[in-house]
């Protein structure tokens, strides 16, 4: 009897072991498959690669630092309520990669040199400031494709205009010429009018102020932003158009960061594609003919 029981329990181990998956008998080889036929990665994984995850200063957020007094590129338009709220089409167009690339805009307005070091110390992940690509910025940041093509312009006051026939005539001793710090109107500035005492401020505002006070005797503005603010103040007059050999306004990136270079790119790609950035700067002209602030706000 022991013996019988003995054997049942033996039986039931084995039972047990094979359940478990414990069986250890060498599975039945399988043909191989013909080698045609080996890749088994389906067509849309062949044929797509999926986007680099992009990182920013801070997660799902767009970090842009701009610089509001440059009409029509960034500004504060003063709605009928006498609210004021940043405008212009870099701030549009900053609106459009933002969601291009999913993320959450957040703009940060401060002075234009301090839109160079907030890029130059990464604490943002994008300048938009009607920047121009030059040797030394791109030592500091990258640059996108050209999105604007501007120019560039010597501005003055109307009953000054005849003083000032070329650009030779700028370079007097006895002027004072105005020109946006780190910008390259400076360089500009520099070059024309080396002979003239050249006043960097640190706004637009502030050297359109000193020209209408009579305090400079011209300056070096961007031409778009020149005739924004020659339809506001008619005081002013363009007399030259200054010759500069960098093709626009690009978008600065944070160096090195090549994926989010690339959607930025991309986004610019559609949106001139679409007519988004023609409707841009089509409304940010109208902005700036209206109610606006220029440079930051409680200042």
């Amino acid at each position: 009897m022991k013996k019988a029981l003995s054997l049942l329990l033996a039986a039931m181990m084995v039972l047990t072991l094979v359940a478990c998956g414990g069986k250890t008998e060498t599975p039945t080889a399988q043909p191989e498959a013909p080698a045609a036929t080996q890749n088994t990665e389906t067509p849309a994984a062949q044929d797509t690669q999926a986007p680099a995850a992009i990182s920013t200063v801070a997660e799902g957020k767009l970090t842009v630092a701009t610089s509001p007094d440059f009409a029509p590129y960034e500004f504060y338009a003063v709605d009928a309520s006498g609210t004021p709220h940043l405008a212009g089409f870099d701030v549009a167009l900053a609106g459009y990669i933002a969601d291009y690339l999913g993320l959450e805009l957040e703009m940060v307005p401060i002075d234009f040199d301090g839109v160079l070091m907030e890029l130059q110390t990464k604490n943002v992940d994008l300048g938009m400031a009607g920047l121009s690509p030059s040797p030394e910025r791109e030592s500091i940041m990258d640059f996108s494709d050209i999105y604007y093509r501007g120019g560039q312009s010597f501005v003055t006051i109307k009953g000054n205009e005849s003083k000032f026939q070329t650009l030779a005539d700028t370079n007097k001793a006895e002027y004072q010429i105005g020109a946006q710090t780190g910008s390259i109107q400076v360089g500009l500035a520099q070059e024309n009018s080396p002979d003239a005492d050249i006043i960097q401020l640190a706004k637009v505002t502030d050297i359109i102020a000193e020209l209408l006070a009579g305090k400079l005797d011209g300056a070096y503005i961007e031409t778009a932003v020149a005739e924004s603010y020659a339809t506001n103040y008619p005081e002013l007059a363009i007399v030259l158009d200054v010759p500069y050999d960098v093709e626009g306004s690009a978008v600065g990136v944070c160096k090195g960061n090549a994926e989010l270079l690339a959607g930025v790119n991309a986004a610019i790609a559609q949106a001139i594609a679409d007519g988004s950035f023609d409707k841009f700067v089509a409304e940010a002209n109208e902005l700036a003919s209206g109610e606006i602030i220029e440079g930051l706000l409680n200042q």
